[in-house]
């Protein structure tokens, strides 16, 4: 894998290959490699999360000085969700850089947007950890918060749990109940489904790596499925 012509894509400045290397290094390859002498990414996907939400919280500080901390709040998980950092991965390639096992490399779908989400933040700590904080939050201005305005205009800032409430009580009569159905993963790294009820019809159901995350996807899909969009 040519990760030098990754970071030059990327437009990032840094000489510590080998920390971007272990970015892109998921556990199941790890476990499926054990002699390959690397490191999986997961640490540096908590120090990423972090890096993100910072810089992301300080962009949207700066920049939006009429808005609300619940607007400003909505904004953030708008751009720092799974959905948004999978699709910067793709438009960056990143799926051409990941070194996988062989059954994680044939997952499609929501269980490779979530490697990719993870493995976003983890370039971020790798950036952090290989240059400084400006060089991370200069890669996360030029591909991350420029979908604000993306976000702006399809409205997936919204709060759709209370807008999915709002609707199900004036529609219907009825407000939503949100119920767990699934919960995966190691602690670093939970999954939940979370199913939406109206009455005892489960209207859709929500995937997210907290609670809180799911159940707004919940109520998106049923905002949807609804047509209360």
């Amino acid at each position: 894998m040519n990760y030098k012509e990754f970071l030059e894509k990327a437009g990032v400045s840094t000489k510590d290959v080998g920390i971007i290397k272990q970015a892109f290094t998921h556990r199941s390859y790890i476990n499926e490699n054990r002699d390959a002498g690397l490191s999986h990414n997961e640490r540096l996907e908590f120090l990423g999360d972090a890096v993100l939400e910072l810089a992301v919280t300080d962009y949207l500080y700066s920049t939006y000085a009429d808005k609300t901390e619940g607007e400003m709040t909505s904004y953030r998980s708008a751009l720092v969700n799974a959905v948004t950092l999978a699709e910067v991965a793709e438009a960056l390639n990143v799926n051409d850089y990941l070194l996988l096992s062989h059954g994680e490399s044939k997952d499609t779908g929501r269980a490779r947007q979530y490697i990719l989400a993870n493995t976003m933040e983890a370039i971020i700590g790798a950036i952090y950890i290989g240059a400084s904080y400006e060089e991370a939050k200069k890669f996360i201005l030029a591909h991350i918060t420029p979908r604000i305005d993306e976000v702006l205009k399809s409205g997936t800032w919204i709060d759709a749990k209370s807008k999915f409430q709002e609707k199900a009580q004036d529609e219907e009569s009825i407000t939503p109940l949100y119920k767990t159905m699934k919960e995966s993963g190691p602690d670093h790294d939970k999954r939940f489904e979370v199913g939406v009820y109206l009455d005892k019809e489960m209207v859709a159901k929500g995937e997210g790596k907290s609670k809180q995350e799911a159940e707004q996807d919940a109520a998106r899909n049923a905002l949807a499925k609804k047509g209360w969009m």
